[in-house]
Order: C-alpha cells, then structure tokens, then sequence
C-alpha cells in the first residue's frame, strides 16, 4: 500500500488540505508545520532490513525527522503551542506491506532466520516500539493500520499464483496472522499509556472485499494494474508513455502490480473514516 496516497486522500476527506507537504520539501514553509505533514517514505518497513532492500528512508530516521519538526514547531510557535499541537495531531502509520510482500516472500531473505509466526511477532514488536516512541515525544492520537490481502496484489499473483493467477492463500494468512497480533499490541497499549487513542486500523476486509467483487464497487479488473501488463510493473516503470497502459484506470481496482487506484483509495479512506473517525475522539 502506497503510504504517501493514503495520507493525501485521509487528510483530503478530513478536509484539511488537498495535500499534504512531503516534510522533505525544501518548498516547506512555516504554516505547513501547522497542517501537517508526511514523513513517508514508500516501500519502507517495521522491518530495517526492508528499507535496505529498497534504498529508501527507514521508520528510525523518519522518527528523528519527526524529532526535527517539533524542534521546528518550537522555534517557531512556542513549547505551549506545540504541546497542543501534539496531542491534538493525528499520526498514521502506515507500513508492513513489504515486510511480509518483499522481504520475507518475494526476496525469502528472513525465511533463512524466521518462520512466518516469528517474522511477524518481531513485526509487531517493531511496531509496538515506534508507536511508544510516537507516544514518548507527545503523541497522542495514533492510528496504525493493519496489512492488506497482500496475497492478491497482482505482482504476488503473478509469482505465486500459478498459471491461473490466484491469490496466494499462504502470504494472506500471513497478513491476517500479523493483523491479529497488531491488533491486539495495540489495544494493550491504548489501556496502559495514558491519555493515548492507539487505534488499530483494519484494511484487509475492506480491500479484499472490493478484489472479490469488483462490479459493487464500479471497477471491471481486480486481478491485475492498470499499468502496462499489469502483472509486474510497478512505480517508475509505470509511465503514460507505455502504448499497454490502460486508457481508463478507473475501471481498475490496481494502478500498477502492487498499488491501488485513486478511485480504490477514494472507496476504502471513505470507509475508514466512518468507521474509525470516533475512535480517536
């Protein structure tokens, strides 16, 4: 799951801002610190190895990024405002798809030291530890969200779906195994750090729903991307100046072989937000 377009669309719906500034931007001025912003970094993991595999920015520096901004929010509007800003903010954390997807099927790197039971107990340790390091610099509404089916991406079909292109049964159970941990670290920890909203986010059911009926939702193919062949292609390999990429990404549940469409994100923020927004009230 793409973090960057789940936080865009969730802060679109709020009615915040269409978008949210990337904390990166050397375009980032004073009042953005105010709106919030996005420390993501796709493609990264609870997992350190993941963002190793990838090159891209690990929750460990993202988390001192976040250190930063506050220091920034400091200078700028006082240790009172900042408090306030802190814990009245809504932090989500979006990550595991490429842990349990990349790192551990895809790549088998953590096959050699874990079974599945152990990847995603250390998973869910790693995440357990972000949110209390979330919680430790003033957070206080932190809403993290599960795993997807992610054994019915269009590229986890194509390698472990056989010729028929199925959803692997083996890398689902994964997700669920480690939604069902998640969820319960979670909610230990919204009962013991004070004055804390930890909330669980379950997206597995909501997407899977849509994969496996399709025509409820608009959408006329689930099983592979937009993009290209739609079986391998993924990011930068995605471009308007491939002749196969679809004209028409709206009747596609996937853009490329591993993330949704702007309409799919659209359907499953929408739910989210009506199921989950009093939760953290």
């Amino acid at each position: 799951m793409n973090v960057f377009i789940l936080v865009i669309r969730s802060a679109e719906e709020l009615g915040i801002k269409e978008y949210i500034a990337p904390y990166t931007s050397p375009a980032l001025q004073p009042g953005d610190l105010l709106r919030g912003v996005n420390f993501a970094s796709g493609g990264t993991g609870y997992d350190p190895l993941t963002a190793q595999l990838v090159s891209v920015i690990p929750l460990s520096e993202q988390l001192e990024q976040f250190k930063e901004y506050i220091g920034k929010l400091k200078g700028n509007f006082g240790e009172a405002k900042t408090n306030f800003i802190l814990s009245k903010s809504l932090v989500l954390v979006v990550s595991s798809s490429n842990d349990i997807a990349n790192t551990y099927f895809a790549t088998g790197v953590r096959k050699l030291n874990y079974d599945v039971p152990n990847y995603t107990d250390m998973l869910v340790q790693q995440a357990s530890s972000f949110v209390k390091e979330l919680y430790g610099l003033g957070a206080r509404r932190i809403g993290v969200f599960g795993a997807p089916p992610l054994g019915c991406l269009p590229f986890v079909r194509a390698l472990f779906g056989g010729l028929r292109r199925l959803c692997s049964e083996e890398i689902n159970m994964a997700s669920k195994l480690f939604n069902s941990k998640l969820s319960s670290e979670l909610h230990k920890l919204n009962q013991s750090l004070p004055q804390a909203k930890v909330v669980y986010i379950h997206i597995y059911d909501s997407l899977l729903n849509i994969i496996q009926n399709p025509t409820k939702y608009g959408f006329e193919v689930a099983d592979k991307g937009c993009c290209g062949t739609g079986t391998v292609e993924a990011a930068f390999l995605c471009n308007m100046l491939d002749p196969t990429t679809c004209s028409d990404d709206s009747k596609y549940v996937f853009w490329d072989s591993y993330h949704p469409t702007q309409k799919t994100y659209q359907i499953l923020v929408g739910e989210i937000l009506n199921k989950y927004t009093s939760n953290f009230s």
